[in-house]
């Protein structure tokens, strides 16, 4: 793993809180704005938002002193350690470029860009400058996930032969809503299919071979997409994600000594059960803490990539071992595949 160099922007390792910087004041960034508040080692010091009122409103909404008109001047704030990148899809790569051109640390919200060219141009721009770069994949840092990578390493399930995992929640058609338009990456693919595809890459790799298929929603975007990928040791994984109809939200791994079945929403943090071949069993709960703090209200697990980037940092690390940057990249370059077989493109702002 590339450790951070001396001189370089970006450089050196981090001690004590991390003051974040937050582009972007929509949903996702109002549940990692309330997330992160249970992180002791970590602060929202500053928000960047397209106008004035909207960072204003925002900084009200969370007690967030800085305000930033605009999202130049946020990277560009010297009292911030990290940036969080809430934008649209669309805007991910620009907006990560910034904040890397200005030297801080950035994870960038998931899908990290519209396709792997997006992509590798930013893990580019981040390497060349010393800077760390992550894609805030949230679920891969819950407890659940890494306890199933400890049993996966371990050789619990014997040879993986078999993935599936599904993302399927019911929006009503609204061509005002993000998720229909395609000016802004909308459809379940990139929104949703992001999810089973990272937990297949996680768990397989990347596949040898991808077989998609997708209907169209109202506004040409995708509405429910499937595809089998295949792999070069005869593993499968099936995922599918829709727009459609709520799904039962499950994912399993199955191996030559057991299979591993995560509860719904398999996604958030939740737990598991492992079932040997010999029919024993055995339960994974995620911790009480947790469960108490989601179910309250206050928090869905976003803290854990949070948690990751200061980690990273303090450790002098360029990216995480956790979600590379290469496998994101590749995972992009799997949904271009996909998008390529379902006729599925958007107009994107680096021309990648």
């Amino acid at each position: 793993m590339t450790v951070l160099g001396t001189g370089a922007k970006g450089s050196g390792t981090l001690s004590g809180t991390v003051r974040w910087g937050v582009i972007g004041t929509g949903g996702i960034a109002a549940k990692f704005v309330a997330d992160l508040a249970l992180l002791p080692d970590a602060e929202v010091v500053a928000v960047g938002s397209r106008s004035a009122d909207g960072a204003a409103d925002f900084g009200d909404r969370f007690q967030i002193d800085r305000r930033h008109a605009s999202y130049a001047d946020l990277v560009a704030d010297p009292d911030i350690d990290a940036v969080y990148i809430a934008t649209p899809h669309p805007f991910h790569a620009e907006h990560a470029l910034q904040a890397i051109a200005a030297g801080k640390p950035v994870l960038v919200e998931k899908p990290f860009a519209m396709n792997a060219g997006e992509a590798r141009s930013v893990v580019d721009a981040a390497r060349a400058a010393g800077v760390f770069c992550m894609e805030a994949m949230w679920t891969r840092f819950l407890p659940h996930m890494i306890r199933l990578r400890e049993l996966l390493a371990e050789g619990a399930l014997g040879e993986i032969l078999a993935v599936s995992a599904d993302q399927g929640m019911r929006f009503e058609p609204d061509p005002e809503h993000r998720l229909f338009a395609p000016e802004l990456g909308g459809g379940a693919l990139l929104d949703l299919g992001i999810y089973p595809f990272s937990f297949a890459s996680m768990v397989l790799g990347v596949p040898e071979t991808v077989r998609a298929s997708a209907t169209s929603a109202f506004t040409g975007v995708d509405q429910t997409t499937s595809a089998v990928l295949t792999y070069s040791g005869g593993a499968h994984a099936v995922v599918i994600c829709t727009s459609a109809a709520a799904t039962p939200m499950r994912a399993w791994v199955a191996g030559t000594q057991g299979r591993i079945e995560i509860d719904r929403p398999w996604y958030q943090a939740t737990s598991f059960t492992l079932t040997r071949m010999d029919g024993s069993t055995e339960r994974y709960e995620t911790p009480a803490g947790v469960v108490q703090d989601i179910a309250q209200g206050r928090a869905k697990g976003m803290r854990f990539e949070a948690a990751e980037l200061g980690r990273c940092l303090r450790a002098g690390l360029l990216e995480s071992p956790v979600m590379p940057l290469d496998e994101t990249v590749s995972i992009l370059g799997t949904l271009d595949e996909v998008r390529d077989q379902i006729g599925l493109s958007y107009a994107t702002r680096l021309g990648k």
